[in-house]
């Protein structure tokens, strides 16, 4: 809404294109784009135009979508879904990712998985096997082992100390300040 307010503004004709991609349908100027990066600041957004930061983004925004929000993990070949979902090679998008990021879009996976199931754990509703198939490992064994790399804590100690406090999304998997 906020972004659709700073373009109605500088009377720019606009397509939204995706969840924060907007294609503007005049050529900007460097005052209207300068008038537009203020207001996206007010509003506590940012203005991204480097093609690189804005795919960095576009796959961290699919690995939350896919880990976070949808109802069950995607069954398919992660890196083939990836590289359909954003019309890039994989390894490309790999490379990129590991470059600008300095963890593999893997780790980036993994530390949002982990926290999904501290999410599922700390919710009660499902217990450890039904976790593991819903968060699409191939055993339970596997979850645990993995969970405990991450948090050094096995899920059932996890659950046992459900206070633990969480990481907020825009956190995990990010080099800096992780578990």
């Amino acid at each position: 809404m906020a972004v659709k307010n700073a373009l109605k503004e500088l009377g720019l004709h606009f397509i939204l294109v995706d969840l924060g991609e907007v294609d503007i349908m005049e050529n900007i100027t460097a005052e209207q784009r300068e008038h537009l990066k203020v207001a996206l600041l007010d509003s506590g957004l940012e203005l991204m135009d480097d093609k690189r930061a804005v795919l960095i983004e576009k796959i961290k925004n699919v690995i939350v979508e896919m880990v976070h929000h949808n109802g069950e993990l995607i069954k398919v070949n992660f890196s083939e879904y990836l590289s359909g979902k954003l019309n890039h090679d994989y390894t490309y998008l790999a490379n990129l990712f590991s470059e600008v990021q300095g963890t593999t879009i893997e780790q980036f996976i993994i530390s949002h998985k982990v926290e999904r199931i501290k999410e599922l754990i700390i919710y009660d509703e499902l217990n450890i096997t039904e976790i593991a198939y819903k968060m699409n490992y191939s055993s339970v064994a596997h979850l645990s082992n993995q969970f405990k790399k991450v948090t050094g804590l096995s899920p059932s100690h996890f659950k046992q100390l459900r206070e633990k406090r969480r990481s907020p999304i825009e956190e995990v998997g990010n080099s800096m300040g992780t578990n």
